[in-house]
């Protein structure tokens, strides 16, 4: 059965979203004036299309000032919200599917069973949603949506709408697109410790939420995207990823001559170093340090990162950017590629931002891995990796990454696909739908 995330919200989701709803419309300002991504072959000649963008709140967007209907966008309400969802979902299930989702809060198959490579490359952990009943598809969604603000649901049904666009229009004969799982690793509860991981391809969140501490944290967690804009069924352009390249174009386009000596590390757009679902060695002291920003600098620096930490409710993002930004003097950011956002000229960016507390990579991957569509860019420009990890906190301490399972293994198993070269690219002479 094919899974639908774009089923109605919940009564919960609107809840929140509703009391949230000022905050998401400054959100939108982010989008920069005269700043557009171009693309070919999106829309078809003389048809008006609408433009859905997603992008997270911006931290001048953020109050958690309490009036009214105000904690539907705190933490603690966030955490309730999702561990009832969490609770709802698994009433719908057999036990058999139960003990497929349920695994212990420090169970290693926590590292091990995400990637950014499809399904057929590395077996995910938990209930795959194709193979869920449509009551069942609609409570996993609910624990999305009660996790997720609007806008980071957007970005993720953005994400898995891309991957439909490829199965629908692309030459790729990748039969994973589509698929997506969902686990829980400990006991869904408001009052301790437990995490949501869910993904497929192009995507895998790692959301751990802490009744007890108060806290959600989304390190690691991988977003990606092929192709950057296509059109969905409704006619709509789609650019899930489009707050990123937006928000990181605001700040290169603040630096100065010096500081972009500093940052830039030549024309060739870099492989990633942390991929998803990989160690790291993590890199330090490379590019232009946080030090070295002005307020406003940093400022832009801390929306580029919200991208990742902002998925879910305004109090959240709020205390994960203020924890990042007490270390910037710390922190590094270096930047290689594309110097204006011009999707027709060159082969896209790629960005590293390195620090104590936030570890994010964006890359262009420079090859489309045979998911071709006639006029539309699924490589480079339109085909992007994303990493966002916490170098101390990566699964809120819970386990240490290891490496993700590879073809033919299973969660807790095997080693990186034979021929991975570990950067995130496409395993040589593999052809997966877009690695």
């Amino acid at each position: 059965m094919t899974w639908n995330p774009l089923a109605p919200l919940t009564t919960a989701a609107l809840r929140r979203r509703a009391a949230s709803g000022a905050a998401l419309l400054l959100a939108g300002s982010l989008a920069l004036a005269g700043c557009s991504a171009t693309t070919t072959g999106t829309a078809a000649a003389g048809t008006t299309t609408s433009t859905t963008t997603s992008s997270t709140a911006s931290t001048t967007a953020i109050d958690t000032s309490s009036s009214g209907s105000a904690d539907a966008t705190t933490t603690s309400r966030t955490t309730t919200d999702t561990a009832a969802a969490a609770e709802a979902f698994l009433a719908t299930l057999s036990e058999e599917q139960r003990e497929a989702v349920l695994y212990a809060y420090d169970d290693e198959t926590k590292t091990t069973s995400w990637s950014n490579f499809p399904v057929t490359f590395v077996e995910r952990a938990g209930l795959n949603l194709a193979d869920l009943t449509a009551e069942q598809q609609d409570a996993a969604t609910a624990v999305l949506e009660a996790l997720l603000s609007e806008e980071g649901y957007a970005t993720v049904t953005g994400i898995i709408g891309g991957d439909q666009y490829l199965a629908d229009s692309s030459s790729s004969t990748e039969d994973s697109l589509g698929q997506y799982y969902i686990a829980f690793f400990g006991d869904p509860s408001d009052t301790s410790a437990w995490e949501v991981q869910f993904g497929g391809h192009h995507l895998g969140i790692n959301a751990t939420l802490d009744g007890a501490a108060g806290s959600i944290t989304f390190a690691p967690t991988h977003l990606g995207t092929q192709p950057a804009v296509y059109t969905n069924a409704d006619g709509e352009e789609v650019q899930p990823l489009a707050g990123m390249y937006e928000t990181a174009f605001a700040f290169y386009d603040s630096l100065t001559e010096e500081q972009l000596a500093a940052l830039y590390q030549g024309e060739e757009v870099s492989a990633m170093v942390c991929a998803p679902g990989s160690t790291c060695e993590y890199p330090t002291g490379t590019g232009l340090s946080g030090a070295d920003l002005t307020d406003e600098q940093e400022q832009l620096l801390l929306d580029v990162v919200a991208n990742w930490v902002g998925l879910a409710d305004e109090e959240t993002t709020a205390e994960a950017l203020a924890e990042i930004e007490a270390t910037l003097d710390e922190t590094y950011v270096n930047w290689s590629g594309a110097t204006v956002y011009d999707t027709t000229q060159g082969d896209g960016i790629y960005f590293q931002v390195s620090g104590p507390d936030v570890y994010v990579e964006f890359a262009a991957q420079q090859g489309s891995a045979g998911a071709d569509v006639d006029g539309v860019t699924t490589s480079g420009w339109g085909h992007v990796h994303t990493i966002y990890r916490d170098p101390g906190e990566d699964y809120a301490g819970s386990v240490t990454q290891q490496e993700s399972t590879g073809t033919g293994g299973g969660p807790g198993g095997g080693g990186a696909p034979a021929g991975a070269p570990g950067n995130g690219q496409v395993p040589s002479g593999a052809a997966p739908a877009s690695a």
